[in-house]
């Protein structure tokens, strides 16, 4: 049975992902007796997605952990909302005030196995299909890697380039997930935004997608989280 004073779990999907990219850790979850709600955000703009957010907390009773994958780390961080009690960053960007997710994905030189990056006409940024298992999930297995090409939903380049205002991160606890083996995300940038959060840190040998690959891992993190609220 489900603790009507536990935090409900909001959890945000980063660039060339849906929802769907966190069952399983949806699944480890709801077994638990723990209420979740995955937020479909639209990847249009950093507004856009903050706000889509804000509609699923709206659906949410109480307290509220937003945890977010890669570019949701920038949306979560962006939340205004104060049923926000705790974050977690699962290998996810973290600007502070006045950078964009840009200066932080662009701190260090790419992987050599990550893809080159570059908007269609309409700018919309896509990643090639064999991104996905060189790059963005090098440790899932072959179905899983189809599968996240088949359903990848594009990342505009608005999301990318806008200043964010005064980081949630900087009022309420945060954790966060280190990837050692992420190809997309330098593990370097993730310790040192991290580091500056003074985020609670797990750092792990596990690749950029690790809610699809680890994730029992990411449940372990997210429960702390709850925990820490619910105390």
């Amino acid at each position: 049975m489900t603790n009507a004073s536990a935090p409900t779990v909001v959890l945000v999907h980063g660039a060339w992902a849906d929802g769907s990219s966190w069952h399983k850790v949806i699944t480890a979850l709801q077994r638990a007796g723990t209420s979740v709600i995955a937020a479909p955000i639209p990847l249009t703009s950093l507004p856009d997605d903050v706000a889509a957010v804000s509609r699923a907390i709206d659906r949410a009773s109480g307290p509220v952990v937003l945890a977010g994958h890669a570019y949701a780390g920038a949306v979560i961080g962006a939340s205004t909302r104060p049923e926000v009690k705790a974050l977690v960053y699962v290998a996810a960007l973290a600007p502070d005030e006045h950078e964009t997710v840009a200066d932080v994905f662009y701190r260090t030189p790419p992987h050599p196995q990550a893809p080159e990056l570059a908007p269609d006409p309409d700018g919309f940024i896509w990643l090639p299909p064999s991104a996905f298992g060189a790059a963005f999930a090098q440790n899932a297995s072959a179905a899983e890697h189809e599968l996240l090409a088949a359903v990848q939903r594009p990342i505009s380049r608005q999301c990318i380039g806008l200043p964010v205002g005064p980081p949630l991160w900087k009022r309420v606890p945060t954790w966060y997930l280190r990837a050692e083996e992420d190809r997309m995300i330098d593990p370097a940038t993730q310790a040192f935004m991290a580091e500056r959060m003074g985020a609670q840190v797990q750092s792990h040998t596990v690749d950029h997608a690790p809610l699809i690959t680890a994730p029992e891992l990411v449940t372990e993190l997210i429960t702390a989280a709850s925990d820490h609220v619910l105390v």
